[in-house]
């Protein structure tokens, strides 16, 4: 696949581009800014856009700002976003309704999983065949938080297990395997989730209003 890197740390953006060359994958850009970012993939038009939340000028949420101007003039571009911490609200900004409706697939990732190779690689794959994926330690982050407001207290231990999992963005196979039960038993948990939390629309955007409001209820 062709790949759009934005980055500002120099060593981390050659990192990555040797990285995804040596895999097979093809950078096209690899630059240090929104600006340049927004600029490459006009003119590149990539399978995957990988960028920092925080870049030059202000090192704050540029590169989010740059991501929501790219997915209004490029709909159904898959979009990696890499963070150096964890940062839920960033998590959550990324994955609200408009955004996701403009993207293809959509990740959300710390600068850490880099490190385990072959599951960066695979989670960007994902994104770029559409799926969406977030940080095992983003979600792991929001399971230690308290939820009591409605209505996912609704959800039973086991629920919440595989609404958990769905926020890293399993597969109900997956899920099945991480909790050594049959496929039918997480598709049952997953049909209690979504009337429990009122979610009537087709499937996989039921799939992601349930992370959304697992996400903002972690939040809270």
């Amino acid at each position: 696949m062709t790949v759009v890197l934005a980055e500002d740390a120099v060593l981390l953006r050659a990192g990555l581009a040797e990285l995804l060359g040596h895999f097979g994958h093809r950078v096209v850009a690899a630059v240090a800014d929104a600006q340049a970012l927004i600029e490459a993939v006009d003119e590149h038009r990539p399978d995957v856009v990988v960028t920092d939340v925080r870049m030059p000028p202000g090192y704050s949420d540029e590169g989010l700002r740059a991501t929501t101007t790219l997915l209004e003039r490029h709909p159904g571009l898959n979009v990696l976003v890499l963070s150096q911490y964890v940062a839920t609200a960033y998590a959550i900004e990324l994955l609200d309704s408009d955004r996701h409706e403009a993207a293809g697939g959509l990740g959300y990732l710390l600068k850490d999983r880099v490190g385990a190779v072959a599951d960066f690689v695979a989670a960007m794959e994902r994104i770029a065949a559409g799926d969406t994926v977030i940080d095992p330690e983003v979600v792991r982050h929001l399971l230690r938080r308290e939820r009591a407001a409605e209505p996912l207290h609704r959800l039973t231990a086991r629920e919440r297990e595989v609404l958990a999992l769905m926020a890293e963005g399993r597969t109900n196979a997956a899920i099945a395997r991480e909790l050594f039960v049959s496929e039918a038993a997480v598709a049952k948990n997953i049909g209690s989730i979504f009337t429990k939390l009122g979610l009537y629309a087709p499937e996989g955007n039921r799939r992601v209003l349930a992370v959304l409001a697992y996400l903002r209820g972690g939040a809270a």
